[in-house]
């Protein structure tokens, strides 16, 4: 049976999804390792079992037949003091297993994730994106995204 769009159901974590989620943040990390060398060998990104609880975090799996193909998660931050909006929707951890991709899985969890920020009132989304992960600049592009600035680093 293929995956179609509308049979996605996002939803939010839950501590039994942790697993996953696990498995899924060193998939992510291990990609990234492509787009940064200073990433060490053995690391993490995220505290799991915080996001679940933290009130300005709201954490998303995308499940396809029972099965969890996707996540992300949004988090409130202050922005700086030199910016018209004074909070912003900060979005991470936006996977989807290989298999699922470019089905619009992520583009339905940035929705949500959307949804859940305009609730608390916050106009503003950012994110993180490697230069050259050109797949993920399109698919941020397509949802409404435009480049702004560029950090650069020169190991020394």
């Amino acid at each position: 049976m293929a995956c179609q769009l509308e049979d996605v159901i996002i939803r939010e974590a839950t501590q039994g999804d942790i697993d996953t989620l696990l498995e899924f943040e060193q998939a992510l990390i291990n990609a990234e390792r492509n787009f940064d060398p200073t990433l060490k060998s053995e690391t993490t990104y995220y505290d799991l079992n915080a996001m679940l609880i933290d009130d300005n975090i709201k954490l998303l799996v995308a499940e396809w037949n029972t099965r969890i193909i996707g996540s992300g998660y949004a988090r409130i931050e202050k922005s700086k003091h030199f910016l018209q909006h004074s909070c912003h929707a900060y979005l991470g951890f936006m996977f989807v297993l290989p298999e699922f991709r470019g089905k619009g899985i992520n583009t339905k969890l940035m929705g949500s994730l959307k949804q859940w920020a305009q609730r608390r009132e916050v106009t503003e989304l950012r994110l993180d994106v490697y230069s050259d992960n050109v797949s993920a600049l399109k698919a941020y592009e397509k949802f409404g995204f435009s480049k702004l600035l560029i950090e650069m680093r020169c190991g020394i």
